[in-house]
């Protein structure tokens, strides 16, 4: 099974919205795992195992190719290696 790893900065004013994001996606481009990086610092983490009702979860849908999202302004995505993707979640996972 063939995983992508990307980051994306999301340019916002939002207090309540995240800044930053890490994901690592399966070969169909659904998400697995995924980091959520907001301007105070702090980080919601969400991996397969967060499916309870009304809590954040994963994506509903695949995630976009990068060239479309980088065709909206506000995103800034870029593909990272699974080491980067692994580094953030011990950071922001504890």
């Amino acid at each position: 099974m063939s995983k992508t790893y990307f980051a994306c900065h999301w340019y916002h004013g939002s207090e309540d919205q995240p800044v930053e994001f890490y994901g690592e996606l399966d070969e169909g481009r659904w998400e697995l795992r995924k980091i959520e990086v907001y301007r105070d610092g702090r980080a919601v983490v969400l991996g397969p195992e967060d499916l309870e009702p009304g809590a954040r979860t994963l994506a509903e849908a695949p995630l976009p190719p990068f060239e479309q999202i980088e065709a909206d302004p506000q995103f800034e995505p870029r593909e990272i290696t699974r080491e980067e993707f692994e580094a953030a979640w011990r950071r922001y996972a504890g």
